[in-house]
């Protein structure tokens, strides 16, 4: 029998370039996602921009929320693209081990890696048939989906710290927001004009902006 069993008539040196061809590819399928984020967040910051111009602080508010998100969610997707480089070196490792004894070595960091990248939803076929193929290998060993840890980080998207949240409110509105009040209170003939077609197209634009985020993150 083959290192990879008898149905497996691929070399070592064959499995691991096929595994790291697969791995670049999924690679740059994350970073592919990060640059739709990325300028859905720039529409989401011109939004804000003009909502912080009308001094709806609700609309900033709610647009604050989602680019703290959109950037969680950015930071998350370079996390997992470092554990596919990180996977992809050991993968060297293992293949410098084969020719000096002749197998691969069993690795709980890979193994810890790997059941991090099969939630990951954009990557996660890949990931898990790469999984199976590193278990017949002998590199792996089954893995339990942990639940627990994906409901947290759930959690920790959908709640997104007030701090961020005003620090990003701060970073693109320049104190602007907190100036409009006076402004408007100065031409209250205009007030009753115009808040009724503001707010209506702050909310549509407001739907809209999560609309697209939510299509990008699922």
């Amino acid at each position: 029998m083959g290192l990879f069993g008898k149905s497996d008539s691929k070399s070592p040196d064959e499995r691991v370039k096929d595994w790291q061809g697969k791995l670049r590819r999924e690679d740059r399928t994350l970073e592919r996602q990060i640059r739709r984020i990325q300028r859905e967040e720039d529409k989401v910051k011109v939004s804000l921009k003009q909502a912080a111009k009308k001094g709806d602080r609700d609309v900033c508010a709610i647009l604050a929320k989602e680019i703290v998100s959109s950037r969680k969610a950015v930071s998350k997707i370079y996390s997992s693209k470092a554990r596919i480089n990180s996977i992809s070196m050991q993968m060297k490792n293992q293949l410098a081990l084969v020719k000096v004894s002749g197998c691969m070595k069993k690795s709980t960091d890979v193994m810890k890696m790997m059941q991090q990248l099969v939630k990951v939803p954009e990557i996660q076929a890949t990931m898990m048939e790469l999984s199976k193929e590193m278990m017949k290998a002998g590199i792996i060993e089954e893995m339990l989906e942990d639940t627990m840890e994906g409901l947290e980080d759930e959690d920790e998207m959908e709640e997104a710290a007030q701090a961020e949240v005003d620090k990003v409110i701060a970073e693109l509105t320049q104190g602007a927001l907190g100036r409009m009040p006076s402004i408007v209170k100065d031409e209250p003939e205009l007030e009753g004009a115009t808040a009724m077609p503001a707010e209506a197209s702050a909310s549509e634009e407001e739907d809209d902006m999560r609309a697209r985020l939510e299509v990008l993150r699922s």
